[in-house]
């Protein structure tokens, strides 16, 4: 059994935005015009070439209470008066578009009921209800406010409970994939007979979210590899103005840095089903900061005890090395001068932003100015945090959301915190480990720093995802 779910109610109520959001489909068509709706369409949802579910938009009522009036004449409710309605509606020109709604329930659909709760109650309201109560369909109402007004609310509440087994309040244009997650699991409440099947439904759904999230992963970690070896040259001649190839080096490498972010980014946003509409960024949202931008690396990179910690990993590798030359005859103390190095180096790094050439590796060498591979540890950690910064805004953009003409003034996080902030010393060394294989062109075989990486950043996305609050 395939569940079909009916996105029924009143037009222009947001049923079309409520299924685009639901299926994660930017191709339902979505107007600000009544009445748009004429032929119901069904959208699959297939997960690894199978059809789980399918959710059907319909038109929307356009006789509802003449409707419910023929069906209190008849005296049938259930599946006789579905059949009655039917045969009613497909008699008479005038009730075409409640016919055309009525098919999706012939066939055993059951009913998510889309209301605008920022608008007041109606009698027509009530007849829907009503009249959706009779038929006596697994049924569920959402309450779609299109706009900021609360003060209708509770009024809705209180009739959507008694005519259908739950209800849920879902924003259509800002809804998350927590948020998606929890009307689905809700879904299951509407009739004990569907609850397996829907609960399988909702299993497949997490599972597809996990690998997607992981795929992202690995998009990341192939991006940070990318661009942490990247290196340019360009030959120097007798004659060159050095501090102009400099610059235009370094150009080079920005707009190379740029594209893969690109590349990678647009693979992200395909995992995540958006494929026609354009996901507009927040206006002050850090990623239209250049990468290399000092804006970028202050609020993106590092903070200062990551900075010792990984500054006390960058020096216990280098005085390491020498005790191994040393046969171990140092007995720690080259690992002891090296920490103390390195965290005096990391911390002259962060003082030296602004020279941000000397971090990527910039460097003349006879007659050849090479840049890269980087040198930092911070690039590594503002590219981290960028790419998940877009993740969270790709997987937050509702499939029903058009533009963000709607809520004017909403801005994107760009306090000092980051996605990265909160990661262990233990997780840090990995990110050390993982920069110092990253930055050669040929990792060392056999090494599972990669797999670790990943880990660490599917751990990320899915807490970024779980996170039900506004928007970074």
């Amino acid at each position: 059994m395939i569940p079909e779910i009916a996105i029924i109610g009143h037009p222009n109520e947001g049923k079309s935005s409520v299924l685009s959001t639901l299926a994660e489909d930017d191709t339902v068509r979505i107007s600000p015009f009544p009445g748009e709706t004429r032929r119901c369409r069904t959208f699959p949802i297939v997960i690894d070439n199978r059809e789980i579910m399918r959710f059907t938009d319909t038109p929307g009522f356009q006789n509802p209470a003449r409707l419910l009036a023929e069906l209190r004449r008849s005296g049938e409710t259930g599946p006789a008066g579905l059949r009655h309605l039917v045969e009613l509606t497909a008699s008479q020109l005038e009730f075409r578009e409640d016919h055309e709604l009525l098919q999706p329930l012939v066939r055993g659909a059951g009913v998510i009921y889309v209301v605008d709760g920022s608008r007041p109650l109606r009698q027509i309201d009530k007849a829907e209800m009503e009249l959706l109560r009779l038929i006596g369909r697994p049924r569920m109402a959402v309450i779609n406010c299109k706009r900021n007004e609360q003060g209708f609310l509770q009024a809705w509440k209180d009739e959507l409970g008694q005519h259908f087994n739950s209800w849920r309040l879902f924003n259509a244009h800002r809804a998350t994939y927590a948020e998606r997650i929890d009307l689905l699991t809700a879904l299951q409440a509407i009739d004990q007979d569907w609850q397996p099947v829907l609960a399988e439904v909702v299993r497949t759904f997490q599972q597809d979210w996990q690998q997607r999230c992981r795929r992202s992963a690995e998009i990341i970690c192939s991006l940070l590899t990318e661009i942490l070896s990247l290196q340019l040259t360009h030959q120097c001649r007798p004659q060159d103005d050095e501090e102009m190839l400099r610059t235009r080096l370094l150009e080079r490498y920005g707009g190379a840095v740029a594209q893969a972010e690109k590349k990678a980014q647009q693979q992200i946003r395909t995992l995540f089903k958006h494929n026609i509409f354009n996901c507009e960024l927040p206006p002050h949202s850090i990623l239209h900061e250049d990468l290399l931008s000092e804006r970028a690396w202050q609020l993106l990179g590092l903070t200062r005890q990551q900075l010792i910690l990984l500054g006390l990993f960058s020096g216990a590798a280098v005085g390491a090395g020498v005790d191994v030359a040393a046969l171990g005859h140092g007995l720690g103390l080259f690992t002891a001068l090296g920490s103390a190095a390195g965290v005096f180096g990391a911390l002259s790094g962060r003082k030296r932003l602004k020279t941000g050439a000397s971090l990527l590796g910039l460097r003349l060498a006879g007659a050849e100015l090479h840049v890269g591979p980087a040198k930092d540890i911070s690039l590594m950690f503002v590219l981290i945090n960028r790419e998940l910064l877009f993740f969270s805004h790709i997987i937050n953009w509702a499939h029903g959301r058009r533009d963000y003409s709607e809520q004017p003034g909403k801005q994107q996080h760009t306090s000092p915190d980051t996605f990265t902030d909160t990661w262990s010393a233990a997780e840090l060394r990995t990110c050390h480990a993982f920069f110092r294989s990253a930055r050669r062109t040929v990792p060392p075989s056999g090494d599972d720093v990669s797999e670790q990486m990943e880990n660490i950043i599917v751990k990320t996305l899915m807490n970024i995802s779980l996170d039900t609050r506004e928007q970074r």
